[in-house]
């Protein structure tokens, strides 16, 4: 089982760079930040870019992957933004993952709304979905695509260097619906999936997760394609209860994901209230105690993960004293 972790973009470098450097010091096998342009009930907040943030984390990290989590078409055109994901790969040196999804619908998706865009169909956030992927799929792996599509065309589009992993960057495709587990089928090394968001408490998020895993497993077998070849990730904190609560429940989280046969799960960075409020003490646990054990990052450290030390044994790196405000 490989974990990541989520670090949101909300935070000035000076608090972030500890935040990655300490992701890979813990053990964390990945470690991703949101793609948006505001984000829910911290659309008010300080928000930062991306791909500019994995950048950053490139150059403070060595074996760390890192990835969005998750990139929609709602602000991107996939020529442009193929360069992006390009030079990201670059400088991480091939550590590069591009989580996708369709993004949000209706009036909740601030993406969409802030840039005065009409209101859209799911009909149509699918199908724009898909060629979304086919295209970002040609001109990452082609060094020349032509494309004419109803939402996306590229013309004489080049791709040169090409990504440092070949023939392309991993895609990890979100998807809780027949359609966009089609896209996941066809061109996903990775499955995402939140589970339900409906759901009544923490075991019928997990009875909606099953089925999810069952229905892609169903949509793979119709395509002839080997369960095997796509891994399985699970947004842990996509259920009620916020899998960094506890030691308990992380474990708890973990160990039922495994029964499922997820081959990764993605928890977030404590922040101080709101969303995803929880204690880095916890996080700080959960590194020294649990992932050594579960045959990632961690378990080939050789060290205690709960800090990074110096020479003399003498932590180098004070993650529970990062201030979470903005400087």
């Amino acid at each position: 089982m490989r974990v990541g972790i989520v670090i949101l973009p909300e935070y000035r470098w000076w608090a972030a760079e500890p935040r990655w450097r300490g992701a890979e010091t813990y053990g964390f096998d990945h470690a991703w930040t949101y793609d948006h342009l505001g984000w829910r009930s911290l659309v008010d907040g300080p928000w930062f870019d991306s791909m500019a943030t994995l950048t950053a984390a490139a150059m403070v990290t060595e074996t760390l992957r890192l990835g969005t989590l998750v990139v929609s078409p709602h602000f991107r055109h996939p020529v442009s933004f193929a360069r992006q994901v390009l030079t990201v790969d670059d400088v991480s040196d091939g550590r590069f993952m591009l989580g996708l999804g369709s993004g949000a619908t209706g009036k909740g998706g601030y993406d969409r709304s802030v840039m005065g865009e009409e209101e859209i169909t799911p009909r149509q956030v699918t199908a724009r979905f898909g060629e979304f992927v086919d295209l970002m799929d040609s001109v990452l792996a082609k060094p020349v695509t032509d494309y004419q599509g109803e939402y996306y065309t590229a013309v004489q589009a080049r791709s040169a260097p090409g990504c440092v992993q070949r023939p392309r960057v991993p895609f990890l495709v979100g998807a809780d619906g027949p359609k966009a587990m089609a896209v996941a089928a066809r061109h996903g090394q990775g499955w995402i999936t939140l589970g339900p968001h409906d759901a009544a408490d923490l075991d019928d998020w997990w009875r909606g997760v099953a089925e999810r895993a069952e229905k892609f497993d169903a949509i793979l077998a119709e395509r002839g394609r080997d369960r095997a070849t796509v891994d399985r990730y699970l947004s842990l904190d996509a259920s009620p209860l916020f899998s960094l609560e506890s030691v308990e429940a992380f474990r708890d989280h973990v160990g039922r994901a495994q029964e499922l046969g997820f081959t990764d799960v993605v928890t977030h960075w404590p922040r101080p209230d709101g969303v995803y409020a929880g204690r880095e003490s916890v996080l700080e646990q959960v590194a020294a105690e649990v992932l050594p054990t579960l045959g990632g990052r961690a378990s080939l450290l050789g060290q205690n993960s709960g800090s990074a030390s110096n020479d003399a044994g003498e932590p180098s790196v004070s993650l529970g004293e990062v201030d979470s405000s903005e400087g």
